[in-house]
């Protein structure tokens, strides 16, 4: 190999070798801080998109309005409430449950910046409210 095929080899491998780092960015995995700085989630990545489960909540943090009596003396810790397992344009599409009123909506998790993630829940397919999780340590 000539000098300059050596360079060529080398820069063709160094650009391979941190192109995998800027594709981290777009990956909302991590844990993430709701909106209202209560509780916090930890998304994973799970069946071509993203999970997310309650690791942390405020309180006694009871699943009190879940639509099974049965379910409604656990601890939303551990509960998954998001699951975007389809992806959707920038972000991903899937099913979003509010221990809030025990409710599971259609939703979404898009990444609009590096330590914010937007997630939205919709009834009717239309009807949607929207909030910025922050990602945290």
């Amino acid at each position: 190999m000539t000098p300059v095929s050596l360079r060529l080899a080398g820069l063709a491998l160094a650009v391979g070798l941190v192109a995998p780092a800027h594709a981290a960015p777009n990956d909302p995995s991590g844990l993430w801080l709701t909106e209202t700085g209560k509780s916090r989630v930890k998304v994973a990545p799970c069946g071509g998109g993203y999970c997310g489960t309650i690791v942390s909540a405020p309180g006694k943090a009871l699943d009190a309005n879940n639509p099974d009596p049965s379910l409604r003396g656990r601890s939303v810790i551990g509960v998954q409430i998001l699951d975007a397992r389809k992806p959707d344009g920038a972000g991903f599409s899937g099913t979003l449950y509010n221990p809030n009123d025990g409710k599971t909506y259609s939703g979404s998790l898009k990444l609009t910046k590096p330590d914010a993630l937007e997630v939205s829940g919709c009834v009717l397919g239309f009807l949607c409210k929207s909030q910025t999780w922050t990602r945290t340590k």
